[in-house]
């Protein structure tokens, strides 16, 4: 039987490959890969003719058993995505598991990460953090996913589209506040660029800009270097910012230690003020 290798590839600059990747990917007898005209720019770089077939995130459930089945005929294969490390929001998850369901060895070679790579020059503190993958595209269902945020202290990494960023930006600051944040795009590539500083600070610099390439987000939520708002202030903001009854009650009991039925009281109190 053969072995499934997981390869991390460079997210940008062609160096940042390993010695290791580099003689796993020379090694296999096929290479899985997310778009091949990509990776074969890649394998041409480094003298690589291993045969390649295509597996991205609209064929997998049906390649995925096609893959096992030649592992399981002693080809070794090599996975690879587009940039990175494979299964981080990336194709890779339904050939891995289905790999282990059949008692196939899954060796990791690995490598260069997005979420890595910006999380090690965020400047935020990285004793424990939260990787939340894509935001919501929906904007209800992003301010839901923000409002989730507010109940502790932690630093969040989260992917981004470019043309969605100012948008998302802006409602950070309406739900989190002027939080301490880092944006990051093309990494290791010609154009890298990360912008620090608290949210309000990033959306300007980066206002009316037409941006290009991955984004990366790293967010620190909490009250730290923030001034503490009341119960009723917070609970205004968010009534005030389009949220449900039920939703600022939850996150407002979750922020402030308190039980539901008080927020949801105090929430309700609030709701009945502000009608016109």
């Amino acid at each position: 039987m053969g072995k499934l290798y997981v390869v991390a590839t460079p997210i940008g600059n062609m160096e940042d490959i390993t010695i290791r990747a580099i003689s796993a990917l020379k090694g296999a007898g096929l290479i899985a890969a997310e778009d091949t005209r990509h990776t074969k720019k890649l394998l041409s770089r480094y003298g690589i003719s291993t045969p390649l077939t295509s597996y991205f995130e609209h064929n997998e459930r049906e390649k995925a058993p096609e893959l096992i089945e030649k592992i399981k005929g002693g080809v070794d294969i090599a996975l690879v995505s587009d940039a990175g490390t494979p299964g981080i929001s990336d194709p890779g998850y339904r050939l891995i598991k289905l790999a282990i369901e059949n008692s196939i060895e899954v060796v990791p070679i690995p490598g260069p990460s997005a979420l890595i790579t910006v999380l090690s020059v965020s400047g935020l503190p990285l004793d424990e953090f939260t990787f939340k993958g894509f935001f919501p595209e929906k904007t209800e269902e992003l301010k839901r996913s923000l409002l989730a945020l507010k109940a502790e202290a932690r630093t969040y990494a989260m992917y981004e589209s470019p043309r969605r960023l100012a948008k998302t930006l802006d409602l950070i600051l309406e739900v989190l506040g002027d939080i301490d944040i880092v944006v990051a795009r093309e990494m290791t590539k010609v154009h890298e660029e990360v912008l620090r500083g608290k949210v309000s600070e990033v959306a300007g610099r980066i206002k009316g800009r037409e941006l290009k390439g991955e984004i990366t987000v790293v967010l620190r939520t909490g009250k730290e270097g923030a001034v503490e708002a009341s119960l009723t202030d917070e609970i205004e903001k968010l009534l005030r910012a389009g949220f449900k009854l039920k939703d600022v009650a939850k996150a407002a009991a979750d922020e402030f230690g308190i039980p539901k039925s008080e927020a949801y009281r105090e929430a309700l109190r609030i709701k009945e003020r502000l009608k016109p």
